[in-house]
């Protein structure tokens, strides 16, 4: 069961997860303008963390992604602005610092050409961005009409007493089982219908995104990379899943992109979901995704 998702390391991997769904939103640390921490609603994201802080919680909560440095004027002007409207949210979206000296790799997956830069992401993606200091009524208005677009399909951030149910269900232990004896199918099946009760059960999706794309990439024959007719998509994009299975995600990302520039409407709307999909398996900072990303967006515009 080797390939792109190595189900070896799942275990691993979700015990990683539930470690990181379990801990407290904390403090920033610092800030630009050397106040203290800010509060609960502002956290310090690294590239280690930056899944987990920013990807998967933008499933539950609006998070706003303040791209900052200690040498930028600007940034210490923006950042106390950003922090009191987080602390004043009552939990509705959450500010995540991240350092770009620190962590340019994230800086780069944005994209990032000035700094302050800020980002709002729901459900895991992008939906609005803005460069430099503002007025704090300005950033307050641009807030809530992003809330007003978006709030509605955001679940809220979960309780601590929510996580530690979560961990500890017995669904999540049942299906784990399955798992570890070989049982993918049945251990897909019952995370599936986890998610399916549980919306924001990050775990569960995660789980749900490794398996499925491991069973539907085992079921096509490895010669489609070969014989796969460039213009049938759905032989494209099974050609990609059987590529990234065989640990060569470079090669299956150009595929599907390649079918994204050849393409329109439906087509290349199936394309560009399969990708998107298919960077969830991945640390978003990581390099092949990043130069992925920005691959993406020239075909696309």
């Amino acid at each position: 069961m080797s390939g792109a998702v190595d189900l070896s390391a799942l275990k691993e991997r979700a015990d990683a997860q539930r470690t990181q769904v379990r801990q407290q939103t904390t403090p920033s640390a610092h800030s630009p303008d050397g106040s203290p921490p800010a509060g609960p609603s502002v956290i310090d994201v690294t590239d280690a963390t930056f899944e987990t802080e920013v990807l998967a919680r933008s499933t539950r909560q609006l998070v706003l992604v303040d791209l900052w440095a200690e040498w930028c004027g600007p940034c210490k002007q923006l950042s106390p602005v950003l922090e009191k409207l987080a602390n004043a949210s009552g939990g509705s979206w959450v500010l995540a610092k991240i350092d770009v000296d620190a962590n340019p790799q994230i800086a780069q997956a944005f994209g990032v050409q000035s700094i302050p830069t800020v980002v709002a992401l729901a459900a895991g993606q992008p939906v609005a961005a803005f460069n430099g200091a503002r007025p704090e009524a300005e950033i307050a208005d641009w807030i809530d009409q992003i809330l007003a677009q978006v709030g509605g399909a955001l679940s809220g951030a979960p309780s601590a007493d929510t996580e530690q149910e979560a961990a500890d269900d017995p669904r999540m232990i049942a299906a784990e089982d399955k798992m570890n004896a070989g049982d993918f199918d049945g251990a897909l099946a019952d995370y599936r219908a986890i998610l399916e009760a549980e919306p924001d059960n990050v775990e569960a999706a995660s789980l749900v995104r490794n398996l499925d794309f491991m069973l539907r990439a085992q079921a096509h024959d490895p010669a489609i990379v070969e014989n796969a007719a460039p213009t049938d998509v759905d032989a494209q994009l099974a050609a990609a899943d059987v590529l990234l299975l065989g640990q060569d995600p470079e090669a299956a990302f150009a595929r599907i992109i390649d079918v994204v520039k050849a393409t329109s409407g439906d087509d290349r709307t199936r394309a560009r979901t399969r990708l998107l999909e298919l960077f969830e398996l991945f640390d978003p900072a990581e390099p092949f995704v990043v130069s992925a990303r920005r691959k993406l967006a020239a075909a696309l515009f």
